[in-house]
């Protein structure tokens, strides 16, 4: 064993041992049965479903704010919006958006970021997208940041290329952030093959690498910290569709400071967000 792995603080094991990090998760997930959301069948009918169902883990861990990826449907909306606005201080939303029409999403950013719940966008990777580097994504990210919402980009580098053209690669969020020097991008699952998405974004000092999704490889963290800094990485849990021990242990087991930890597990999405709650009067405690 390294000096340096010997002088790692043992595991958290209670709520109050977890509460040292301040956990806000920037890539979360909340899912129930109707509607759009048919794919997570079951007993969770609205959004306050399956918020309550995670809750017991999410209090286990003392997460002090989840992130949802929400999309946004007419007969959704009702119960997204009720969700949101009974927890502003534990609840924050980010709503999907698609570039591929354009006047929808600015019409969509306005009502729910300028005038809604929502603090964030989401910008999915799909056959039925356009890729980053589209014509599309500039007016959308330019509103986006002129409403102080934080922009998360779905990224995955594939070993046998992509699957459809409307996938985004890190290397194509890097050539987007190159052209908006003054926005700040979050680079979803740090693009899969996270040793190829690091350096693909390296170079780009507004875009920040997120931590879920693909496998808990040995050595991501540590790689993602030397080569990036502790200050361009977000912890996501992806949860409920990854385990929240799976997630939090790629951090927690990281061969890196406590500060780092503390860096990547919140106060970096915190720093993300504040100008918006702020202007908000939501709490950022």
């Amino acid at each position: 064993m390294s000096s340096a792995a010997a002088k790692l603080p043992p595991f958290p094991r209670t709520p109050a041992e977890f509460a040292r990090y301040r956990i806000w998760d920037c890539y979360g997930l909340l899912a129930w049965s109707r509607g759009a959301s048919a794919k997570a069948a079951g007993p969770l009918r609205t959004i306050e479903d399956a918020y309550e169902a995670i809750r017991p883990q999410l209090e286990r861990f003392a997460f002090e704010r989840f992130c949802a990826l929400l999309r946004l449907t007419p007969e959704d909306a009702p119960d997204i919006v009720r969700c949101l606005e009974r927890r502003p201080n534990r609840l924050l939303g980010f709503m999907y958006v698609h570039a591929t029409d354009v006047k929808v999403a600015l019409g969509e950013l306005d009502r729910w970021i300028k005038d809604g719940p929502m603090v964030g966008i989401y910008l999915p990777s799909s056959a039925q997208n356009v890729p980053c580097t589209h014509p599309n994504y500039e007016p959308i990210v330019r509103r986006a940041h002129e409403l102080g919402a934080v922009i998360q980009q779905h990224t995955w580098f594939k070993t046998q290329g992509k699957d459809s053209a409307g996938e985004s690669t890190p290397s194509e969020l890097a050539e987007l952030a190159r052209r908006h020097p003054d926005i700040t991008f979050v680079c979803v699952h740090a693009g899969g093959e996270w040793e190829k998405g690091i350096r693909a974004v390296r170079d780009c000092g507004n875009v920040v690498v997120e931590t879920s999704g693909f496998d808990p490889t040995a050595g991501f963290i540590e790689m993602a910290v030397r080569e990036l800094g502790a200050n361009r990485i977000i912890f996501g849990s992806h949860a409920p569709s990854r385990s929240f021990g799976t997630e939090l242990a790629k951090i927690l087991g990281a061969n890196i400071s406590e500060a780092d930890k503390i860096q990547i597990m919140g106060e970096n999405f915190r720093r993300l967000l504040a100008p918006l709650l702020r202007r908000r009067g939501w709490s950022l405690t």
